[in-house]
């Protein structure tokens, strides 16, 4: 016989399934911490798949998502141009390797140019 859950109430909204709480305040789905990796941040220049334009990635931050976004608006602003933040990679748009190597750097971090 199935076990009768509450999915939703009126006073909570909607119920998480394994540990009962609202969503807003369900522990069991939150990420753990965010991924260490090898504590090296990757800075490369990319054209492959863009359609010929070229962007500078940053990847490797050991940073949560709203603090990535945060440290993308800096640096496209330091850049001049436009990017993103999504997934843990930092793509800001044109060759910006070297400004953002060193931008990275007076943040602290190993920073490491990968590609060629």
């Amino acid at each position: 016989m199935m076990r009768d859950r509450l999915v939703y109430s009126t006073r909570e909204g909607r119920v998480c399934l394994s540990c009962g709480k609202a969503i807003e305040a369900c522990v069991c789905r939150r990420p753990k911490s965010v991924l260490q990796g090898d504590g090296v941040v990757r800075v490369r220049r990319e054209t492959k798949g863009r359609h010929g334009k070229t962007v500078t990635t940053v990847s490797g931050i050991p940073l949560d998502a709203t603090a990535l976004e945060a440290l993308a608006a800096d640096l496209k602003r330091r850049c001049g141009s436009g990017g993103s933040a999504k997934d843990g990679v930092i793509v800001i748009q044109g060759d910006h390797v070297d400004l953002v190597i060193e931008e990275v750097r007076k943040l602290g971090y190993t920073v490491r140019r990968a590609g060629g």
